[in-house]
């Protein structure tokens, strides 16, 4: 029986890299029906919305989604589609793995780290108040003369719920997957009541996972250095949301950039997998933009639906083709300006030939 599965193109270069892949997840074996779903700038123009309803509803209706890149205007603009699918559909959990491929140029090699990161709490639940506003003068009373008067305010919320289930979610995931270790991140020594409960939480849970997986605790200031400095003494990374958004970024520069980076963000009845990079809408129709971290997000996407044997020869096949080297995109070559760089779908193309060698 094919698996359902709501695919939304994007913007900017989206539509090219979603096209890529699926030609090489059609190339899997696995049995995929695709619903293509828009959603962003040019929908938002057409609909009034960058997110209607019917981009929810077949992603609630198939349980699974894969989505290429959406704009996010900064500074104005309508809020990013990305936090809302996360809010709207309650996808907790952040995956984000961070692995070196022979041939990706790298500082570091043997690098292979997930950070998991809680999607719905921390800065980024948007309680912000503008200065002068009656709520913004309302905590700055409460706060009895901390902070300034003429001082924008974000509120911080971190629950004993939500760091339960994204630590148990981490331990989880390292059980299933034979990991180690899950080390929690946070700033307890300075924000002892949020960042104090995110531990004091994480200790209960690591409890039940005693003899099964390792568990330790870095200041994330801290785990910044250890990570430019020794990345291979960890494993699976656990924090709440604004650590998990830098430090997921910095792990993919350990490996070679957000080019080579999946991602995937999970709850309880829906899992929805991107790649963590931007739009790039200058490339726009240019068919230059390297695919490697959509196609492998649709790599966790089908480790997901239990395609592990297809996931497998996918994976494979990228890193065969990006150890060779030949049939890349410029920023995978050692000089971008190789005339012998190939476009968006001609490395699509290549992996797709690698997957059906390894069939």
């Amino acid at each position: 029986m094919a698996h359902q599965i709501t695919l939304i193109p994007g913007d900017g270069v989206g539509p090219e890299l979603a096209d890529a892949t699926r030609l090489v997840i059609d190339a899997s074996g696995a049995k995929i029906e695709w619903e293509i779903q828009d959603a962003g700038l040019a929908v938002m123009e057409k609909e009034g919305t960058p997110l209607p309803d019917r981009v929810l509803e077949s992603i609630r209706r198939n349980k699974v989604a894969i989505k290429g890149p959406i704009t996010t205007p900064r500074g104005s603009g309508f809020r990013s589609v990305n936090v809302a699918l996360r809010k709207a559909l309650d996808l907790y959990a952040c995956l984000r793995p961070c692995k070196h491929y022979k041939g990706v140029r790298t500082r570091f090699e043997n690098v292979d780290l997930v950070v998991v990161r809680e999607n719905t709490e921390d800065l980024y639940a948007g309680v912000e108040f503008e200065p002068g506003t009656a709520e913004a003068k309302q905590v700055i009373a409460l706060a009895g003369g901390r902070i300034r008067e003429d001082a924008a305010i974000s509120i911080k919320p971190i629950s004993a719920f939500a760091s339960e289930r994204i630590v148990d979610f981490a331990f989880r995931y390292a059980v299933a997957n034979g990991r180690r270790k899950v080390t929690a991140v946070a700033k307890d020594n300075i924000m002892k009541a949020t960042d104090g409960l995110f531990y004091r939480t994480a200790r209960e849970v690591a409890k039940r996972y005693e003899g099964k997986v390792e568990y330790d605790e870095w200041l994330v200031d801290a785990m910044c250095m250890q990570l430019v400095q020794k990345p291979e003494l960890y494993d699976v990374m656990v924090m709440p949301n604004l650590y998990g958004d830098i430090l997921s970024d910095l792990c993919a520069g350990l490996v070679g950039g957000l080019g080579v980076a999946p991602g995937a963000n999970i709850g309880d009845e829906v899992a929805l997998f991107e790649a963590i990079h931007g739009s790039a809408p200058k490339y726009t129709g240019m068919n230059k933009v390297n695919p490697t971290a959509l196609i492998l997000s649709g790599v966790l996407m089908l480790r997901h639906l239990g395609e592990t044997d297809a996931a497998d020869r996918v994976e494979t096949a990228v890193a065969s083709v990006i150890a060779e080297g030949k049939h890349v995109t410029y920023d995978m070559k050692p000089d971008r300006n190789d005339p012998t760089a190939v476009g968006t779908k001609e490395m699509a193309d290549a992996v797709v030939r690698r997957v059906a060698t390894a069939a």
